[in-house]
């Protein structure tokens, strides 16, 4: 019987963050969960700067759990990011999305039929 290989946690987090919707966001920490890595949320922001840009990645559609967003206020990450959720019509009122209203809560039949790992 051969034995499958997991995937790195890096991949795992890159799917993750690949499967959230336009108009939708999710904090690092959820996406360390959801990856299977609970508390690993700094470890979403180091996979994230490691991501090939072929990937193509939503990257944007990550904040911190407060729901803001993680980059310096008024650097070019933190205005890149803040126009990007904006263009996807998501409000960002000072550097803050409201997760009550733009949280990605994935249903489980969506995650475990969409997971490799």
């Amino acid at each position: 019987m051969q034995q499958t290989s997991k995937p790195s946690p890096m991949t795992q987090i890159w799917h993750i963050v690949s499967m959230i919707p336009e108009g939708k966001v999710c904090s690092y920490g959820k996406v360390a969960d959801l990856a299977g890595l609970p508390g690993r949320a700094r470890y979403v922001s180091k996979a994230l700067k490691a991501a090939p840009n072929e990937l193509k990645l939503p990257w944007h559609r990550v904040i911190n759990s407060q729901g803001k967003i993680s980059f310096a206020e008024h650097s070019e990450p933190f205005i890149e990011q803040m126009q990007r959720l904006r263009s996807e019509e998501i409000i960002v009122n000072r550097g803050k999305v409201k997760l009550s209203e733009y949280e990605w809560r994935p249903d489980m039949a969506t995650l475990v039929l969409s997971m490799p790992f």
